[in-house]
């Protein structure tokens, strides 16, 4: 037999029994189209966090104040002492290194904001001008806190998008007096960027000098420091510069935590890459039952078809033919309801994707490959018995059956 010959058997096998080939494709479709799904999400899941970490900038390392111990706490526990705040002059000293391109020292707190008659609390950031380096933020209008010594103080400030609106409605905001609750901040500039900033949303920030966030909030001590390397393999070096630093100028104590971004990265990665291969396990399971469903309807169209059978033997068919034409039979229904099956999962990813535009949904190349694998694998698997069975039908006992 040809190869033509081979496929239309199995074909017109198929279409004598619609109802029966019709349940079959649907349980094959509901497996791969589970697989598609879940892996879309997990995956979508996994770039949106990436894409999320990325955001911040490149190559950062951020320092945080406090040491995270996982073995016991520190020696200040026992001499009643608690560790030094981070302050604008650490940021300062951490930036004297050749590998260090910018580094930002963040306050962050709350204050009423006002112009003329119209008041409303808002989130304050005290940032230097490398802040929207760092960040790749954009300007809307104006400029950015102007570089300078972030040590020394000045009255003016960068508003977000929400805050230009609800503050000074149509007027142009640039060159105007923003009263932070007893000081006044000219606006230098508005943000285009939007989006959530250290937890914070960027519309809604009122942005003004390190320094002058120190002196409102009347503290010295900063939320945490952005520092950029110049390069990703200068990143571990960046890192033992600023523990250096810090035991230098904390008195031999090393209590801060540096969190590089390849590590938070890689981390997350990891574990969401994890959620996506186990879920896609669980969604594969499906696969296993559609080809179990499969094994068993061959075996009752063995049954059925014996005269079928015992008739291709007596005109010559060897064993081998025999078992191929119903291997065949059982891969193109595979097949044919993993391709069912790919095409509903992706549409649901779609649908998904339009429902939550902030996931980038989308089933990997490895999870597509994988799924109509399996598919066709668990087709032939479960195909086999039945096919055997059918090869080793006594031609005379089977003409004589039908």
């Amino acid at each position: 037999m040809r190869v033509s010959d081979v496929l239309g058997f199995a074909v017109r096998a198929l279409r004598r029994y619609p109802l029966r080939t019709g349940l079959m494709l649907v349980a094959m479709a509901i497996g791969v189209a589970a697989v598609i799904v879940l892996t879309s999400l997990g995956e979508g899941a996994r770039r949106y966090v990436v894409g999320e970490f990325a955001s911040l900038g490149t190559n950062l390392v951020i320092v945080l104040p406090g040491r995270s111990e996982t073995t016991g706490g520190s020696t200040a526990m026992f001499v009643n002492e608690t560790p030094r705040d981070i302050t604008i002059a650490d940021s300062v000293a951490i930036s004297r290194h050749r590998e260090v391109r910018y580094v930002a020292p963040l306050m962050v707190g709350s204050a009423f904001a006002s112009v003329g008659g119209l008041q409303r609390e808002v989130p304050v950031v005290g940032a230097t001008a490398e802040m929207l380096t760092i960040r790749h933020w954009k300007m809307a209008q104006g400029s950015f806190i102007p570089p300078g010594d972030p040590e020394r103080a000045s009255n003016v400030c960068v508003i977000g998008a929400k805050i230009r609106r609800e503050l000074f409605g149509n007027k142009s905001a640039l060159g105007q007096w923003l009263r932070l609750q007893d000081r006044r901040y000219r606006v230098i500039g508005v943000l285009a960027t939007e989006g959530r900033s250290i937890g914070l949303d960027v519309e809604e920030l009122v942005i003004i000098p390190t320094a002058s966030a120190s002196a409102l909030f009347n503290r010295a001590a900063l939320f945490r420091v952005l520092v950029e390397a110049r390069t990703r393999e200068s990143i571990p070096v960046v890192k033992r510069h600023i523990l250096d630093t810090i035991r230098e100028r904390h008195q031999g104590e090393e209590d801060v935590t540096v969190i590089t971004q390849d590590a938070v990265l890689e981390t997350f990665d990891r574990v969401l890459r994890a959620l996506t291969m186990t879920v896609a396990g669980i969604a594969a399971v499906s696969l296993a039952v559609a080809g179990i469903l499969i094994m068993n309807v061959m075996l009752v169209s063995v049954s059925q078809r014996t005269a079928e059978i015992g008739l291709l033997k007596a005109l010559g068919s060897p064993r081998r033919q025999i078992l191929l034409l119903f291997l065949t039979e059982a891969s193109t229904l595979s097949l044919s309801g993993a391709l069912v099956g790919l095409g509903i999962g992706q549409i649901a990813s779609l649908a998904i994707g339009r429902i939550y535009p902030v996931l980038p949904v989308g089933a990997p190349l490895w999870a597509v490959a994988a799924s109509l694998s399996v598919a066709l694998a668990t087709g032939l698997i479960f195909g086999a018995l039945p096919a055997r069975r059918a090869a080793r039908l006594d031609p005379v006992q089977a003409l004589s059956h039908g």
